[in-house]
């Protein structure tokens, strides 16, 4: 069974950074495509960041409203993915979901396992 347990949000002030962790068990997450989506209230759930290990170099995907802000990294070893927020905005503030699927595309579509997600709040 698949678990994904996001921790890692909490309060920040406008222009701080945070960074938000996914321990995944149940898989390994070195041969699937890992991602991180957010939700605000009253709004749809929206792509973050997703990467891949190909077995050669990492692929990544980020949305264009988090890129040069955000980085996804991964520790294989450790089977848990990262998502280090810098220059966070207000407009950031949401619950962020992490998720993992077979590959980036599946990922961006629509994964097929989500975490339970952990708050993060930016104030202005």
């Amino acid at each position: 069974q698949v678990q994904l347990v996001e921790s890692g949000g909490g309060l920040v002030q406008a222009g701080g950074s945070l960074r938000l962790s996914c321990a995944a068990s149940g898989r390994t997450i070195s041969s699937y495509a890992m991602g991180w989506f957010r939700q605000a209230p009253g709004k749809e759930r929206e792509f973050v960041a997703a990467s891949r290990w190909s077995g050669a170099y990492t692929e990544y995907d980020y949305a264009d409203s988090v890129k040069g802000r955000f980085t996804i990294s991964r520790d294989n070893a450790n089977n848990t993915v990262y998502l280090q927020m810098n220059s966070l905005k207000p407009e950031d503030t949401a619950m962020y979901y992490c998720a993992l699927d077979h590959n980036i595309d599946a990922v961006v579509a629509g994964p097929d396992y989500w975490g339970q997600g952990t708050q993060v709040t930016v104030s202005s």
